[in-house]
């Protein structure tokens, strides 16, 4: 492999914690040069979670890998000086800082789109850049309860619950890379850059599916039905006479015959309640409860050999452990190491999509703050040791 996919595709990072970041990441994993930009205090999410020894967070090492990491004072002139001319020489611009406040500082769409045409610049907001809530904060989990998420997700009798992860912030993020990738082929057309608007809110309406359809052509407003899938059935989740719990999607006509005869219960292909998928959706719950039954009496191993074997749609609901453990996921590299400032290696996630030519790769984990400000400053910028000392002297790098 010679080259990335991304590779000559400069991108500059002003964003923190989630959004911005993890679209960045996406890009570095196929070549693109991420040039990183913290406050001189570095980026919250060094101190989310569980810390490593080298005093950051193990996320952090995966959010910021493949970066270079350089820390400016934006709030100096001397700071958005040195992002304008960064700008001059990038492709992308991701940043996620609050609604206006690089506009502030100049550093806002118009003002390097005037100084670089070629240059797309992704604002990601709480709400967009546009509409009577233009101005709010916005963070992912305010995303997810006003995208709809939040109201469906959850058992009809409990309140509403979270999905576990900052599922707004990386919808957001995957979105920006959607809208990159779209701009970049435009751009390689007609030559020119390009704005793009994404809205947190927005990114988790989009996987909603029917919610709204349903809503503004039959007003139907859907609630929360648990594990069970709202518009095909059987499909949930079973414990095991081993306290574990089984994911079961048998919601074709030829899957759910098949559970029945695997069930040793053939009839219930011919009850009236379960005749169809519409009759099984119907009666969701009496069939979950006759499933239940059936998979409390065996192990998970025991229920996976006889579903698979079968060929319905079967799985465990694994934990960090199981997953890290599971062969198809280390076959298929999901579990990675690169190295940190010590040269020891750091665990994380892998590289997602896989691509057969031009695969990308986890070159380095997210080190110290300010790790790169040097080199990229004196090789872009071409800004001398001396300049360098006296701007790290008056608090403008680090």
């Amino acid at each position: 492999m010679d080259t990335m996919s991304l590779q000559g595709i400069r991108v500059l990072e002003i964003g923190q914690l989630v959004a911005a970041p993890s679209a960045a990441r996406i890009l570095a994993d196929f070549g693109a040069d991420v040039i990183k930009v913290e406050p001189l205090d570095g980026d919250p999410l060094r101190h989310w979670g569980a810390m490593s020894p080298l005093g950051h967070s193990w996320w952090w090492s995966m959010q910021s890998r493949n970066k270079r990491l350089i820390a400016v004072n934006l709030k100096h002139p001397t700071g958005q000086h040195i992002i304008r001319e960064l700008a001059k020489q990038s492709d992308v611009l991701i940043a996620n800082l609050r609604p206006g406040r690089l506009a502030q500082w100049e550093l806002g769409y118009e003002h390097l789109h005037s100084l670089n045409p070629k240059l797309i610049y992704v604002d990601i907001s709480g709400f967009g850049l546009t509409g009577p809530y233009r101005d709010r904060p916005g963070f992912g989990n305010i995303a997810e309860a006003m995208g709809g998420i939040r109201y469906i997700t959850g058992f009809p009798d409990r309140p509403p619950v979270r999905t576990g992860v900052s599922l707004g912030d990386e919808l957001a993020a995957l979105y920006a890379v959607i809208g990159i990738l779209i701009a970049l082929v435009q751009r390689g057309r007609d030559g020119l850059g390009e704005h793009i608007d994404v809205s947190l809110v927005e990114s988790v309406l989009a996987i909603t599916e029917a919610l709204i359809p349903d809503y503004v052509n039959a007003g139907i407003i859907q609630e929360r039905t648990g594990n069970q899938l709202l518009r095909a059935a059987p499909s949930n989740t079973y414990p095991t006479r081993d306290q574990q719990w089984i994911a079961i999607g048998a919601n074709s006509s030829a899957t759910f015959e098949a559970l029945t005869t695997v069930m040793q219960q053939p009839q219930l292909v011919n009850d009236p309640r379960f005749s169809s998928n519409e009759q099984r959706v119907r009666h969701a719950t009496e069939l979950d409860t006759l499933i239940a039954a059936w998979t409390i009496e065996h192990d998970l191993s025991d229920l996976m050999q006889r579903l698979l074997q079968a060929g319905i749609p079967a799985g465990p609901v694994m934990s960090a452990r199981d997953i890290a453990e599971d062969v198809q996921i280390q076959f298929r590299q999901m579990i990675a190491y690169a190295p940190q400032d010590n040269g020891e290696p750091t665990g994380m996630l892998g590289i997602v999509p896989k691509l057969t030519r031009h695969p990308g790769k986890v070159r380095w984990a997210g080190g110290s703050i300010g790790q790169h400000t040097e080199d990229v400053l004196t090789t872009l910028l071409h800004i001398s040791p001396t300049e360098l000392a006296v701007w790290r002297e008056q608090g403008i790098i680090r």
